[in-house]
């Protein structure tokens, strides 16, 4: 089955304010690809549950249009006011039943997205909107190879981490698992020879201290959490904060700390 996720509009906010852009090696692997596969020119690139557009707008650059397309018009509110990328588009729909014609698109991509996806359905809708040679690219990231460090105490900050995804992990669901597992099923499934998966793909940033707190709130699992008890789901971020900054030995949430991710992508090419 698909899911439908991420569709208040406080939730769309803080996904615009917090989600992390790819990093730039994850977009130089994917275009190297679509290269060999396909070659030029990049007309079309289809972004599928694009979110607040992040990741679509990542390939504006290198596309005459990028299409973003996601079931909440929350979350294409927030994409649709980013100023500066006339080449994007975004439109409402499914990973199941995209809005682009048959064999239209070059490069499909899905950015942490296509774990809520119905599996069977999508690769079958991939394959009609993809020309002969485009080619897929499923991204992510596995939060437990997340890292953080602030001088010496990055050993303690990273127990808080793992304590409050512990408080979490009740509310985590199949997709969230799916995730986890760095789309394993579904680079099995894909009916194309030509594919690969890459993992260990590092992007290290620093960022204010309140940033991981808001990631964090961006969360399907915090968000089911919050929904469930409203009272304890803010008490776990302010108490989380109150013990991040005790072991920073600082006072100010604008702290930067060192936040270190690990990135994967499926790429297929079609026939």
């Amino acid at each position: 089955m698909a899911y439908r996720m991420f569709e208040g509009k406080d939730h769309a906010c803080l996904y615009q304010k917090y989600r992390f852009t790819p990093p730039d090696q994850l977009k130089t692997i994917v275009l190297q690809y679509l290269d060999k596969k396909k070659g030029r020119p990049h007309v079309l690139a289809v972004d599928v549950g694009c979110g607040t557009g992040q990741n679509s707008r990542v390939f504006a650059a290198d596309f005459k249009e990028v299409m973003g397309v996601d079931v909440s018009e929350s979350q294409l509110e927030e994409a649709r006011a980013v100023p500066g990328f006339p080449n994007v588009m975004y439109r409402s729909g499914t990973a199941e039943e995209l809005p682009v014609a048959d064999g239209s698109v070059d490069l499909l991509t899905a950015a942490t997205a296509a774990h809520w996806f119905d599996q069977s359905r999508f690769l079958t809708e991939a394959d009609r909107v993809l020309k002969s040679r485009g080619c897929l690219a499923l991204m992510g990231f596995n939060d437990n190879d997340t890292k953080l460090q602030y001088q010496n105490c990055g050993e303690k900050l990273n127990r808080i981490y793992e304590e409050v995804k512990q408080v979490l992990t009740p509310y985590k669901t199949t997709p969230v698992d799916i995730c986890e597992s760095k789309l394993e099923a579904l680079y099995t499934a894909i009916p194309y020879p030509d594919k690969d998966r890459i993992e260990g793909i590092k992007m290290k940033i620093y960022t204010p201290l309140q940033n991981i707190l808001g990631l964090i709130e961006t969360w399907s699992v915090f968000q089911t959490y919050k929904k469930n008890d409203p009272q304890a789901a803010n008490e776990l971020v302010h108490n989380a904060q109150k013990r991040f900054l005790e072991e920073m030995g600082v006072t100010d949430p604008n702290t930067e700390i060192e936040y270190t991710m690990e990135y994967y992508c499926v790429l297929a090419s079609k026939p």
